[in-house]
């Protein structure tokens, strides 16, 4: 605070001058009031460690206690004012708690700084953005598991470099983005784990000399022990850098499938209809649906990965122990975790909304001669043909189709014999889709029946996350 004639001034000191550009800058209240329920929780906790070691007595924690959850309850009805001279949520709460309480409210800082107070703020501030995130990405993969056993067996295109490549099945295609949201989830809770420290007792920076029990303090609030060293402890934004590279990881995932449906969904490609509810409109074309939800997914990573670097920027030049610079964590970390929040609910709507057309994906299957490594393959197991030899004659076998304008699915199993005796009595099916991916079973592989058995498996492995056991 900088205004010396305030009657509600929280501090008295002998720097009480400033102006009113330092206030301005200084002011954090603005984005830092989404901390008050963290704030108030610490307090309680801190009010209540305080008692049990005898620093205040129990009646001044009744009544601290009993303002702070007043002032919970003004909150949560919108009738509390945040005032931008008291500088952010913490100088605010106390000192309305000093109008609720009088002076014993000035017992509540005890053996407490700003700087530990925040830490253990945003920590909890963290692990509750985490739970949240990790809860929609659980239904996500839900969803994903369900329409993959519904899509087993129906093929689509498999591309390296957008070009064709190898058939797949859509129920194949979309558990690879299993895979990602669940690795999704594993950093998140491994993120998690390592915040699991209570930073309170550390005070500004050195400790204190209150005979004070901050493992009391971490039980109260959830956390499964306490900070080894006090300089760290107020120092560390570590654990928000682990949220915001987790979620920026988990925004390339998203932007990535909101690219494919964005593909998907045009006339070019057909594979897919948007959900209308889920689309928009053009000014002038009254024909459009607009992919704007895939494409808000697909934009979102670079807001995301920009919050991530503006806070290693502020955080990489910094001495021990806190700086000021360190305010600015807030508004990157508040901003990401409401993008990605925003982001995960659209992926999973749009999973959910989507309807495949199987047909359209089973004709595009088959085109840019995609089983034609299911003809070397063919050469080799049936004719004993070296695979580098099997691949070249394929290669001049597509080559020598090309001329005539056709592909593999174009040609007749009894003419290619005419090209080489080697394709004598080849069977018909091995120039199908169905035939491809059928015969790869190798595990991990997209063969139907491999397909709706890893759909079940990624639902357990999502499962067994929930439960806390390895995935």
């Amino acid at each position: 605070m900088t205004d010396t004639n305030r009657d509600d001034q929280i501090w008295q000191g002998w720097l009480t001058g400033g102006s009113s550009l330092l206030e301005e800058v200084n002011a954090s209240v603005r984005f830092d009031h989404r901390l008050a329920r963290q704030d108030i929780d610490g307090s309680i906790a801190h009010a209540r460690m305080l008692a049990r070691c005898e620093v205040v007595t129990g009646t001044e924690a009744k009544e601290i206690v009993r303002g702070l959850e007043l002032i919970r309850e003004e909150i949560e009805a919108g009738d509390f004012v945040f005032d931008p001279a008291l500088e952010d949520v913490h100088m605010n709460i106390e000192a309305r708690l000093r109008e609720l309480v009088g002076p014993v409210a000035g017992r509540l800082h005890t053996a407490r700084s700003r700087n530990d107070q925040v830490a253990v703020d945003a920590k909890m501030w963290v692990r509750a953005a985490i739970d949240r995130l990790d809860a929609l990405l659980a239904q996500v993969l839900e969803v994903i598991a369900e329409r993959a056993e519904a899509h087993h067996a129906d093929v689509m295109p498999g591309f390296t470099h957008l070009q064709c490549a190898q058939p797949v099945t859509i129920g194949h295609h979309l558990l690879a983005y299993g895979e990602m949201f669940l690795r999704d989830r594993d950093r998140l809770r491994s993120a998690r784990r390592r915040l699991d420290e209570s930073p309170l007792g550390a005070a500004a920076l050195a400790g204190t000399g209150y005979p004070i029990d901050p493992h009391d303090t971490a039980r109260q609030l959830g956390f499964g022990g306490v900070t080894r060293n006090s300089l760290d402890a107020v120092s560390d934004r570590d654990f928000i850098l682990d949220f915001l590279s987790a979620g920026a990881t988990l925004a390339v995932h998203i932007s990535r499938l909101g690219e494919e449906m964005v593909i998907w969904s045009t006339p070019q490609f057909g594979f897919i209809t948007l959900p209308e509810d889920l689309c928009a409109g053009s000014s002038i074309m009254p024909q459009k649906r607009n992919p704007d939800l895939p494409e808000l997914m697909r934009a979102k990573s670079g807001r995301i990965f920009g919050d991530l670097m503006a806070l290693l920027t502020v955080m990489k030049g910094l001495p021990l122990a806190y700086s000021r610079d360190m305010q600015e964590d807030k508004e990157a970390l508040f901003d990401a975790a409401d993008h990605l929040e925003l982001s995960v609910r659209a992926a999973g709507a749009m999973l959910r909304g989507i309807d495949f057309r199987p047909e359209k994906t089973r004709h595009d299957a088959a085109l840019g001669n995609t089983v034609a490594t299911d003809l070397a393959d063919w050469l080799v197991a049936e004719r004993d043909v070296p695979f580098r030899e099997a691949h070249s004659v394929v290669k001049g076998l597509v080559k020598w189709l090309a001329v005539q304008d056709r592909e593999l699915k174009d040609a007749d199993p009894a003419e290619l014999g005419g090209f080489d005796d080697r394709f004598a009595d080849l069977p018909a099916e091995v120039l199908t889709v169905e035939h491809a991916v059928a015969r790869r079973n190798s595990p991990g592989g997209t063969a139907p029946a491999l397909v709706r058995e890893a759909a079940v498996e990624l639902r357990r492995r999502n499962a067994a996350l929930d439960r806390g056991e390895d995935r």
